[in-house]
C-alpha cells in the first residue's frame, strides 16, 4: 500500500490511555469509537470507510444499540483504525511488522559482503515503540536484562523527580505494555518472577505520575495493575508500597477515612512479608500519621511519627532495604514529621523541621524542594511571619518552574488563597509578580 493510502496511525496518547485499553480489552467499540472520535479527530464517517462498515452501523453501535462481535469485523476495526492487535485480544497485525525490517529482509542477498570490521549495522525498525521492541524480543532474556529494566526505572524516577512524570509517561507506559507482553511467555521462574517485579514497579511509576498529575481515576487504574502483578509473585512489601501511594492519593482526594484503611492495609502486608525492614515500617508509619492528621486526630498522628522514628532508629547498612523505599532517608524523614504536624496546624512545631529538611535533602530533587518549600512556607504564614512566608513561597514557585506538577501547583494556588488578607502588602504583591512570571498557566487562574 502506498505511503499516502496508510490509514492513520493513533496517537501515541490514546493507545497508552487506561480507558482506552480497557475499552479495547473489553471489546466496547461504543467507548472505542467515541474516543477515537474526541481524542483522533476520525469521525463517524471515517470510522466506517477505514473498518468496512456502513455509517448506520457505526452510529448504531455508538448509541449503544448494535454489538460487534464477529472476529471478521474485529479485526478490520484493528486493520483500519490501527488498534495494535494485542490490544483486541487478536494476533499481531501484519501492518505492526516493522517496514524496515521487511525491506532489509528482502535486499540482505543483494549486499556486497563486507569485511568483518566493516558490518553494515542492522536495520532499524519502524518509528513506533512496538517495532523497536519487536527487535528485542529475538535476544533472550537473563539476569542482565533484568538488570538493565531496573536501571531504567531508576533513571525514570530521578527524572521524574527533577521534571516531573508528564513528558516520561509514554515511555514508561510503552515499557510496561512491552514486560508485559513478555510476561505471556514461558521462562524460567527466576526470570518470570523478575519481570512480574519490574511490570509492578512500571505499572506504580505510571500511577504515579498521573497521581502527580492530579488525574486520579487514572492513577488508581494502575496502582490497581501494580497490585495484581505484585499478587502474583506474593511481593508483600511492594504490594505494602502500593497501598501506602493508594493512600497518600486518598488524601488529596480529601478521603481520609479511606487513606487510614489503605494505610493499616499496607501495614498488614508488610508485616506478614519475608525479610521485612524497618525502613519499610518507618515509612509506613509515616504514612499512617498523615491519614490521622487529615482526620484531626492529634493523639494518634504523634502515636504513628513516634512509632516511625522508633523503626528508622533501628535501621542498619546490612539491612535488605527494596530499592524503592531507599529514597525515605533521614532528611525525609524529617520534613515528613514537619508536614504532619503541620497537617494538625501544629505550624510552630512543623516549621523548624522542614526548614531542617530543605537545608539538608537532594537538591536536584527540584518537585521534592517546590512541595516542602511551599508547606514551610505556610506554616510561617500560619504564625504570621508575612515576609518568611513571601519568600520562602518564591523559593517554591523558583522550583516548581523546572517541573511539571500539578500537584505542586495546586499547592501554589492554596497557597495563593492564603495571602487573600495580605494581597496589597509589597511582599505578597512582589510573591504574585514572581508567581505569573514563571508560572503562566496558573497565573491564569489566580484570583484579582
Amino acid at each position: 500500500m502506498p505511503d499516502a493510502d496508510r490509514p492513520q496511525e493513533l496517537p501515541a496518547r490514546l493507545l497508552t490511555d487506561p480507558e482506552m485499553i480497557y475499552a479495547c480489552r473489553v471489546r466496547d467499540f461504543a467507548r472505542v469509537f467515541r474516543l477515537v472520535k474526541v481524542r483522533a479527530g476520525i469521525y463517524p464517517s471515517m470510522i466506517a470507510r477505514r473498518c468496512e462498515l456502513t455509517p448506520s452501523r457505526v452510529g448504531e453501535v455508538i448509541a449503544g444499540r448494535r454489538q460487534l462481535l464477529h472476529m471478521d469485523v474485529i479485526e478490520r476495526i484493528s486493520d483500519g483504525l490501527r488498534i495494535p492487535g494485542h490490544m483486541l485480544g487478536l494476533a499481531r497485525r501484519s501492518w505492526e511488522t516493522p517496514q524496515a525490517l521487511a525491506v532489509a529482509e528482502r535486499q540482505i542477498q543483494e549486499r556486497p559482503k563486507l569485511e568483518p570490521d566493516r558490518q553494515a549495522p542492522a536495520s532499524l525498525p519502524g518509528p513506533d515503540v512496538d517495532s523497536i521492541l519487536e527487535l528485542a524480543t529475538r535476544t533472550s532474556l537473563s539476569a542482565a536484562t533484568l538488570a538493565a529494566f531496573r536501571s531504567s526505572i531508576e533513571d525514570y524516577w530521578r527524572r521524574d523527580n527533577q521534571h516531573g512524570g508528564e513528558a516520561l509517561r509514554p515511555a514508561v507506559v510503552g515499557q510496561l505494555r512491552y514486560v508485559v507482553g513478555l510476561l505471556k511467555e514461558s521462562r524460567p521462574p527466576s526470570i518470570q518472577n523478575g519481570l512480574y517485579g519490574i511490570a509492578a514497579e512500571l505499572a506504580r511509576l505510571t500511577g504515579w505520575t498521573y497521581f502527580d498529575a492530579r488525574q486520579y481515576s487514572q492513577a488508581r487504574a494502575y496502582f490497581t495493575e501494580a497490585l495484581q502483578l505484585a499478587k502474583e509473585i506474593d511481593d508483600r512489601q511492594f504490594m505494602a508500597n502500593v497501598l501506602a501511594c493508594m493512600s497518600l492519593q486518598a488524601t488529596y482526594q480529601d478521603k481520609p477515612a479511606d487513606s487510614l484503611a489503605l494505610v493499616t492495609a499496607a501495614q498488614d502486608q508488610a508485616r506478614s512479608a519475608l525479610g521485612n525492614t524497618p525502613r519499610v515500617l518507618s515509612m509506613l508509619s509515616m504514612r499512617e500519621a498523615f491519614a490521622h492528621a487529615t482526620l484531626g486526630d492529634r493523639d494518634s498522628t504523634h502515636r504513628a511519627i513516634g512509632e516511625a522514628h522508633r523503626h528508622f532508629e533501628e535501621i542498619r547498612a546490612s539491612d535488605p532495604d527494596p530499592s524503592w523505599v531507599t529514597y525515605f532517608d533521614e532528611p525525609k524523614l524529617i520534613v515528613d514529621t514537619g508536614i504532619a504536624h503541620g497537617r494538625l496546624g501544629e505550624a510552630a512545631t512543623a516549621e523548624p523541621l522542614i526548614a531542617d529538611a530543605l537545608r539538608r535533602e537532594d537538591r536536584t530533587n527540584q518537585r521534592g524542594r517546590a512541595f516542602h518549600s511551599f508547606w514551610l512556607a505556610r506554616t510561617q504564614l500560619e504564625q504570621g511571619k508575612l515576609d518568611q512566608a513571601c519568600r520562602t513561597a518564591t523559593q517554591a514557585v523558583e522550583s516548581a518552574s523546572t517541573v511539571a506538577s500539578e500537584r505542586v501547583t495546586g499547592h501554589l494556588r492554596e497557597f495563593y488563597d492564603q495571602l487573600t488578607p495580605h494581597r496589597q502588602e509589597p511582599v505578597a504583591l512582589a510573591f504574585e509578580a514572581r508567581l505569573r512570571e514563571l508560572l503562566p498557566p496558573i497565573s491564569g487562574s489566580l484570583h484579582p
